[in-house]
């Protein structure tokens, strides 16, 4: 998946229960048998201010790292629905969460192919340490009509998905949060009534489908570790948007 925002390019469930109370937060790190995906294609709508002239831009894979957000930068709001259960969820539903993680993904992008099975496990570990969790779709069904809301219905399903996995038809939040691949993954955290801000963005692990690196999660899971445990995440991080 790659969508661009003022040009910039990159490469490339569900009943989720939100607890009224919240776990006791213990740190332990999630290493077990993840797989990260590589760089995925996620064709952008960009808008145009002649009605008559819409146009469809796809951006594939490229050498390009994401200049979209920097560390800091607060969690933006959305609505969007969740095909499985036709809820409409907002920020606001995950407010009394001390962290939250966002993750874009798709259906058929083979890097994410590569991760569903370990991204919905490493997510149902940390959702009963208090991690928030959400997953959001923006491919265009123009494009790629296996990316539709009947599809990810079923994904999500099939994989059995702990969290919401949202339809994001217009891309609007995938460029509010700055988002140009798939997979690609935002952790914020949130210290009392401040906003949620973005402590990590960077890799699942150094796994790829073709380099045969065993799939651990651990640069994501050691990120979430320190989050949890009131550690400061370490500010050095490999971006996930970059062709290894």
């Amino acid at each position: 998946m790659a969508v661009a925002a003022g040009g910039a390019t990159t490469a490339g469930v569900r009943l989720f229960s939100v607890p009224r109370t919240l776990p006791a937060i213990r740190t332990s790190s999630f290493v077990t048998t993840l797989s990260f995906s590589k760089l995925g294609s996620f064709p952008g709508r960009v808008r145009s201010n002649e009605p008559a002239r819409k146009k469809l831009l796809v951006i594939r894979a490229a050498r390009t790292k994401s200049q979209g957000v920097s560390l800091g930068f607060r969690a933006p709001n959305f609505q969007l629905p969740e095909p499985l259960t036709g809820k409409t969820w907002t920020l606001e539903d995950f407010e009394s969460y001390p962290a939250l993680l966002v993750m874009f993904i798709c259906n058929h992008c083979p890097f994410v192919k590569h991760l569903k099975k370990d991204i919905a496990k490493l997510s149902n570990f940390y959702m009963k340490k208090g991690l928030a969790v959400v997953a959001i779709s923006s491919n265009s069904v123009a494009t790629h009509p296996q990316d539709g809301p009947q599809f990810m219905a079923e994904d999500a399903k099939l994989y059995n998905y702990p969290f919401p996995y949202l339809y994001d038809e217009t891309q609007d939040v995938a460029r509010d949060f700055g988002a140009v691949c798939t997979p690609e993954f935002f952790l914020f955290k949130k210290d009392g009534r401040r906003p949620f801000e973005l402590v990590y963005h960077g890799q699942f692990d150094d796994s790829r489908p073709s380099n045969r690196v065993p799939v651990t999660g651990r640069d994501l899971s050691l990120a979430i570790d320190s989050v949890l445990s009131g550690q400061p995440v370490p500010s050095v991080q490999k971006p996930r948007c970059i062709l290894p």
